[in-house]
């Protein structure tokens, strides 16, 4: 992380799925990279892992956030503190997925999908614009895609004592998040896509292919 004038070069291998939560971001990088022959680096999966290598000092907001129970993370609070304190929105960890990225060889080409891939933080990095692309789904599509893969009452909604308040506290803090990649991304001049019910896996596998110019 030492060299960031550097990074773009050591990064030009890499291409990035950011966007709104249940936008589709996993199934269309896992076909992109099943198609390619690419390596699929999902920053979803590694968060654990990323947690236990911070300290307080590093990543304030992940470490209340930790401390927290499940009603204070999910119930007792507004949704607008939640988007504001959420730790990964704010960028907390991100620079060890850099670290990760860089650990890889250079072949394959890698393709890095997770909401935590926020706009300001990737585009210094990158070399080529066309590498990246953000996907903004619509509140319909969401809502949609989370029914399709969840139980009522299971996950960690169900964890708390209101599930049917932290459901909604959680889905207005997504909406405003995907607002956010949508203001963002914009004033940033960087790609994106925008996700509703009338498209399939395969219409959104393509236009994020054309996205990247493949």
């Amino acid at each position: 992380m030492a060299d960031t004038a550097g990074l773009p070069a050591r990064l030009r291998h890499v291409f990035w799925i950011g966007g709104g939560s249940g936008a589709g971001k996993s199934t269309t990088a896992r076909r992109l990279a099943d198609r390619h022959g690419w390596r699929l680096y999902a920053t979803d999966d590694v968060m654990r892992d990323h947690a236990g290598r911070t300290t307080p000092e590093e990543a304030p907001f992940l470490h209340e956030f930790i401390a927290m129970d499940m009603d204070e993370r999910w119930v007792n609070r507004s949704p607008e503190v939640m988007l504001e304190t959420f730790h990964w929105f704010r960028g907390e960890g991100f620079g060890l997925i850099v670290e990760d990225l860089l650990r890889l060889p250079p072949e394959p080409c890698v393709v890095v999908e997770g909401f935590r891939l926020l706009p300001h933080l990737v585009k210094p990095l990158l070399a080529a614009p066309e590498h990246a692309v953000w996907l903004l789904p619509t509140p319909d599509f969401r809502q949609a895609a989370l029914r399709s893969r969840s139980v009522p009452g299971e996950g960690f909604v169900g964890k708390t004592s209101d599930p049917a308040k932290a459901g909604r506290n959680t889905a207005e803090r997504d909406r405003m998040f995907t607002r956010r990649l949508e203001e963002e991304t914009a004033r940033l001049r960087l790609r994106t896509v925008r996700v509703d019910t009338t498209m399939t896996e395969d219409d959104l596998a393509e236009q994020v292919t054309t996205a990247f110019r493949l």
